[in-house]
C-alpha cells in the first residue's frame, strides 16, 4: 500500500518499520485555556504523562441500576441480537459488543451530552466534539473473552480515516470492575508512541476483527519494550466508575474467568476539527455505527440530563 501524502501515521504496511513519537499534542488546549474546565492541573499532568485518568463513583448507584436494567432488555431482544451493530462471541450467540448504543437509547444519548463529560472533552481536545463511536462491551462470568492489545487510533486511522490523534474515550463501569473479571489494562505512557502495524487490511475486516483482532495489533517486541519501560495498570472500581483514556493509549483486557460479569459503556469523542477522511488503509469506510460520518456536528451539553427517564 502506498503511503498518502497527508498520512502522518502510516500503518498496515508491507514490512515492519520502527515505532515513532506521536506528532500531535496530548492535550490540545494551551495557555490559560488549558485549565478552563473541571480537570485540575494535577489531573491534566497525569493524563499527559499516563494517557488516562480514573474516577470512582462518577454515576450514582440508582443511575447505574437503570442502565443495567436497559442492558438486560438488550440482551433479551432478538432484534438487537440480529442487528449488524451487535457483535457476538466467536462461535456463540452471546453478545460481545453492541455498537451505536446512543442511537438505541435516549438514556444513553443523554449521558453522551452530560455537561460534566463534555466539559472534560472540550478541555482535553481544545474544541467542540461529536460522538465518533459508542458501544457496550459485555463479559459474562466464567467465559467472557478478552480483547487483544491495541491502540484505538491505529484502527480508526487505518479503517475509518481519522487523520490525527485528537479523540478521547470515556468508559463507564456498569458492573464492579475487579482484578478478577477482566478489567481494562493500560500501558501508561504508551500514548506518546505510535506503533505502525503490518499487513494488508481486507475489505470488511471489522466482521472478524471485532470478534478477535489479529490485524492492527502491535508486535510483541514493541509491546514488551513499552511494558518493561512503563508497566501495566488495571484501574478497578465499583459500578459507576469512569476511566478516560487517550485514543493512542495501548490497552487490552483478559478473559473473564470469575463468576462475576463485567459490562462497560464506551463513548468516543472526536474533535469537530478532526473529521474523518477516506480510510488510510485504502478500503471503503466502515459502517456508520463504527465510524460516524453523517452526524458529526458539535454536541450541545445538557447541564442536568435526566438519566431517570425511560431509556
Amino acid at each position: 500500500m502506498e503511503t498518502r501524502a497527508d498520512d502522518f501515521y502510516p500503518t498496515r504496511l508491507e514490512r515492519p518499520v520502527p515505532a515513532f513519537d506521536r506528532r500531535d499534542p496530548v492535550i490540545h488546549n494551551s495557555g490559560n485555556a488549558r485549565t478552563e474546565g473541571p480537570l485540575s492541573e494535577t489531573e491534566l499532568a497525569r493524563y499527559e504523562r499516563d494517557g488516562f485518568l480514573a474516577f470512582n463513583n462518577f454515576l450514582d448507584a440508582d443511575t447505574v441500576k437503570r442502565f443495567r436494567d436497559d442492558l438486560r432488555t438488550y440482551e433479551n431482544d432478538d432484534s438487537i441480537l440480529r442487528s449488524e451493530g451487535t457483535i457476538t462471541e466467536p462461535g456463540k450467540q452471546e453478545i460481545r459488543s453492541v455498537f451505536g448504543i446512543h442511537e438505541l437509547s435516549d438514556r444513553f444519548d443523554r449521558l453522551t451530552r452530560d455537561g460534566r463529560i463534555l466539559d472534560m472533552v472540550h478541555q482535553l481536545l481544545g474544541s467542540e466534539a461529536y460522538i465518533h463511536q459508542s458501544r457496550i462491551n459485555f463479559k459474562p462470568g466464567f467465559h467472557g473473552k478478552g480483547f487483544d492489545w491495541h491502540s484505538d487510533f491505529e484502527t480508526w486511522h487505518a479503517e475509518d480515516g481519522m487523520p490525527r490523534m485528537r479523540a478521547v474515550s470515556f468508559s463507564i463501569a456498569l458492573t464492579d470492575n475487579t482484578p478478577f473479571n477482566g478489567p481494562l489494562m493500560l500501558i501508561p505512557g504508551s500514548h506518546k508512541t505510535f506503533v505502525p502495524c503490518v499487513g494488508r487490511t481486507p475489505e470488511d475486516n471489522y466482521q472478524s476483527s471485532l470478534k478477535k483482532q489479529e490485524l492492527g495489533v502491535p508486535n510483541h517486541r514493541d509491546l514488551q519494550q513499552m511494558a518493561d519501560q512503563y508497566g501495566i495498570q488495571a484501574p478497578t472500581g465499583p459500578a459507576g466508575s469512569l476511566i478516560i483514556f487517550e485514543c493512542n493509549t495501548l490497552h487490552a483486557s483478559n478473559a473473564n474467568m470469575s463468576p462475576w460479569p463485567r459490562s462497560n459503556l464506551f463513548f468516543v469523542y472526536n474533535s469537530v476539527e478532526n473529521q474523518l477522511q477516506q480510510p488510510f488503509c485504502g478500503n471503503k469506510p466502515r459502517p456508520e455505527f463504527l465510524g460516524n460520518r453523517t452526524n458529526s456536528r458539535a454536541l450541545k451539553p445538557l447541564a442536568t440530563p435526566d438519566l431517570r427517564r425511560t431509556g
